[in-house]
């Protein structure tokens, strides 16, 4: 059983400082924007303490607390995914000289990243990033030198947003491990974090700072404000999803989605688990110097389904029907998991609120309007 210890808020700088001995670059969340977003964070100043978000389909505001808790909101816009699978990315640079060609670039390792504050279903869509990156026979290295050199500080989720359906695909609220750190926040006559090491290096950090055991009373009290994360007021039933996308592809449904679809690209964009990227070979006109650079893709984007004549998915709801299918269907015969964690992301962040765990069941009936 993992021994649980408790930090007071007011000494969370020393998690921080400790980080900084081992030359980890910390990135978390901060106030940026009218949003709650993930970037390079020097101390626990700069997380949105007194902060919460309010979210619903296709609307996010950032809100006033009372307190000062730290982690009190639940996920913004951003995902991990953008340290370890970057958005855009020079893979490589070659020179012309003397009529031979040369790599001029040097292959820089990537940061050794302390990941601040991921929740539950962040963890989750790690684990499913892993699979797409490194679990084949061709693994990306860049990835897997990031995600292996990561620290990974974890918070268990006291409170979900409307839009939260973790519980229901089994991937939060709780942090139950694979992390390196897994903090749960209390706010009330005393500010404190409980913190669990679930690593090697989790506990040797543990050890550095000398916390104390935390109370009985502090480990329910941790509990059930987890246990009311779980109550959450969307749901979608994982099982029997591949089976359903795969009997949906001739469903009216589709269409009626792709008339509010607005094939923007957003959903994919802030999903933690979509991968798809391009590659783009870019040289001068002296023919002196050419680059290869990778980007995150979408399957909404013109051009994603190009084959030789032309685009092979061209209306709306054809692309709507392919992120949806690979997503609840085929990812599972890909990587044996599926794509979605639960986060809610998707709705929020969705212009028009288009709501997965409400077109879900209609497909599931074979319903138009």
């Amino acid at each position: 059983m993992t021994a649980t210890s408790v930090l007071a808020a007011e000494h969370l700088d020393r998690l921080f400082q400790a980080l900084a001995r081992r030359e980890y670059t910390c990135v978390g969340p901060t106030v940026r924007d009218g949003a709650i977003v993930y970037d390079r964070i020097e101390g626990a100043a700069d997380l949105p303490r007194g902060f919460t978000d309010t979210q619903a389909p296709g609307e996010y505001r950032l809100e006033r607390r009372d307190d000062d808790a730290c982690f009190a909101y639940v996920v913004g816009p951003h995902s991990w995914k953008k340290y370890l699978f970057p958005p855009e990315r020079r893979l490589w640079r070659l020179r012309r000289s003397d009529g031979s060609i040369e790599r001029v670039d040097a292959d820089e390792p990537p940061p050794r990243y302390a990941f601040i504050g991921v929740r539950a279903c962040e963890i989750a869509a790690l684990l499913i990033q892993d699979r797409v990156f490194t679990g084949g026979p061709h693994s990306d290295t860049y990835y897997g030198r990031a995600r292996e050199d990561a620290f990974v500080v974890a918070v268990s989720c006291t409170e979900s947003a409307p839009t939260c359906f973790c519980s229901s695909m089994g991937t939060g609220p709780a942090v139950t491990g694979d992390c390196d750190l897994a903090l749960t926040e209390l706010v009330g006559e005393q500010h404190v974090f409980l913190v669990e090491a679930h690593s090697p290096a989790g506990r040797e950090l543990v050890d550095e700072l000398d916390l104390q055991p935390a109370a009985t009373e502090q480990e329910h009290a941790a509990r059930a404000a987890v246990g009311a994360a779980a109550q959450q007021e969307r749901a979608l039933d994982p099982e029997g999803l591949p089976e359903l996308m795969g009997k949906s592809l001739e469903s009216p449904r589709w269409d009626e989605i792709a008339e509010r679809c607005l094939a923007c690209a957003n959903c994919t964009l802030v999903c933690p688990t979509c991968f798809c990227s391009d590659v783009e070979d870019i040289s001068d006109l002296t023919g002196e110097h050419a680059e290869r650079w990778r980007r995150w893709d979408s399957c909404f984007n013109p051009g994603f389904s190009y084959l030789h004549g032309g685009d092979v998915r061209r209306a709306t709801a054809a692309k709507y029907r392919q992120w949806l299918t690979h997503k609840l269907g085929t990812w599972v015969e890909q990587f044996d998991t599926s794509g979605c964690v639960g986060c809610g992301r998707c709705i929020t962040w969705c212009p028009v609120g288009i709501d997965i765990t409400a077109e879900v069941p209609k497909l599931a009936k074979g319903e138009a309007s």
